[in-house]
């Protein structure tokens, strides 16, 4: 009688599903404004799998993104030692002109001066992609809630 109440429960779960499953997204507006720098509205725009269709509820999808690389320190001769990378993207979403929801979202990362300059510039791209990601996961939860 245990071994069967035990396989019922192991087989019925209890309905619990993933907030972030990409079988699950579904993420669909009338219309979508881009607005600040082109590069990473893209990327954010394909890793968040948003499409632009035309249905009843009338929901708009406003994205402000800006990315900064900025010299955080510099070593004794004056060239840059450390870099810190910022992306920050905002994200407002409005039903027949109305603010439903509207939030920021930011990060950054410090690193080191790589003396090779096409190295460096692979880095600060993969640095860039690597923080897109995380805001991109942070994103679809919030539209998802």
């Amino acid at each position: 009688m245990k071994k069967l109440l035990i396989l019922f429960i192991l087989i019925s779960a209890c309905g619990y599903q993933p907030i972030y499953n990409a079988n699950l997204i579904k993420i669909e507006f009338n219309k979508i404004n881009l607005t600040g720098d082109t590069k990473i509205n893209r990327k954010l725009i394909s890793l968040l799998g948003i499409k632009e269709v035309n249905n009843e509820i009338g929901k708009q999808i406003s994205i402000y993104s800006s990315g900064l690389i900025e010299e955080t320190s510099k070593d004794a001769k004056g060239q840059p030692a450390t870099y810190r990378t910022n992306i920050t993207i905002t994200v407002e979403i409005k039903e027949q002109n109305k603010l439903i929801k509207s939030k920021s979202f930011n990060e950054d990362f410090s690193y080191n001066n790589i003396e090779n300059k096409f190295d460096l510039s692979v880095y600060q791209k993969d640095v860039e992609d690597n923080l897109i990601k995380k805001i991109t996961d942070d994103i679809i939860i919030f539209i998802n809630l």
